[in-house]
């Protein structure tokens, strides 16, 4: 018989699962998993949580698989679970220490960080994405972990809410503040990123791959980098100033004005040849992109 991914639907339940004690608020908690009891083959095929989970890991026993590697987690980090997604206990969750903060999305309902919560793409990256953070920055965020735990132990009353929910919004900010120095202080790693990606592109445009599969998406170029589309399009951003899509048509415009200065195409062969399937919807992209219809742009090199 087919095991299938046990689903959590309720924070209680998790805590039941992991042989901890019922949290003191329903709708969320805060749990040290390096404190929990649980046997990883009850979980084989994963879990699902249908709430957020936000991990601030203080140390971690092993390694996490990713792709084709593993990634050393030993310095600790934070990493960022949305509703509905598949968590392999074996690896995710392998054993760690420090403080997991579990939201249910009914905590958040009557507030405007309900829909702001989307916002922060790192709730899209993978484990093998997390946040690593400098001391004083672990500070900061334990210091906002114990406050959250301090409400809930001591007062929970009808002011408890407002002031969790900002904290979590405290939390959520320090967290892109942090994502971007780990973007601007991993230049290497990043740029190296970068050249494998413009490497992708440009085999595409060599092997003719345009002409059988068309433009290629952001995900099919992140999944061949090893990382999500969405830790891809911030990466750009931070370096370049533009997401992954924007990259990906500033050079098929550069290659469609190579075809364009060459002379010895039509604009609809050189559409074909960029993978589009109707010239006019390459018109538009190229137009966008410079002020200019293809065929405006040829005049111009000939002026």
């Amino acid at each position: 018989m087919k095991k299938h991914p046990v689903i959590f639907n309720s924070i209680s339940q998790l805590h039941k699962a992991m042989g901890q004690a019922a949290p003191s608020h329903p709708l969320i908690s805060i749990m040290n998993y390096g404190e929990a009891r649980f046997d990883p083959k009850d979980f084989e095929e994963g879990i699902i949580l249908n709430f957020y989970k936000i991990s601030f890991k203080t140390s971690f026993s092993g390694k996490l698989k990713y792709g084709q590697g593993f990634y050393d987690f030993e310095e600790g980090g934070m990493s960022f679970i949305a509703p509905g997604q598949l968590l392999k206990m074996q690896d995710e969750e392998a054993d760690y220490s420090g403080m997991t903060l579990h939201i249910h999305p009914d905590f958040l309902r009557s507030y405007p960080l309900n829909s702001a919560i989307k916002q922060y793409g790192y709730f899209s990256y993978s484990a093998a994405e997390a946040l690593y953070l400098s001391e004083k920055e672990k500070a900061t965020i334990l210091s906002i972990y114990r406050f959250i735990q301090d409400e809930l132990n001591e007062r929970i009353d009808k002011f408890s809410q407002d002031v969790i929910i900002s904290q979590i919004e405290l939390l959520l900010n320090y967290a892109n503040r942090f994502y971007d120095r780990q973007f601007l202080t991993r230049k290497a790693v990043n740029n190296d990123l970068l050249v494998r990606l413009e490497q992708q592109l440009e085999d595409y445009f060599k092997d003719d791959k345009l002409l059988t599969g068309g433009l290629p998406s952001v995900a099919t170029l992140a999944e061949n980098l090893h990382v999500t589309p969405r830790y891809l399009s911030d990466l750009l951003r931070n370096l370049i100033g533009l997401n992954a899509q924007q990259f990906i048509h500033e050079k098929v415009i550069e290659k469609a004005k190579e075809y364009l200065a060459k002379n010895d195409l039509t604009v609809a062969q050189i559409a074909y040849h960029l993978g589009f399937e109707h010239p006019q919807s390459f018109n538009k992209l190229f137009k966008s992109k410079t002020s200019l219809s293809p065929s405006g742009y040829k005049k111009s090199l000939r002026n």
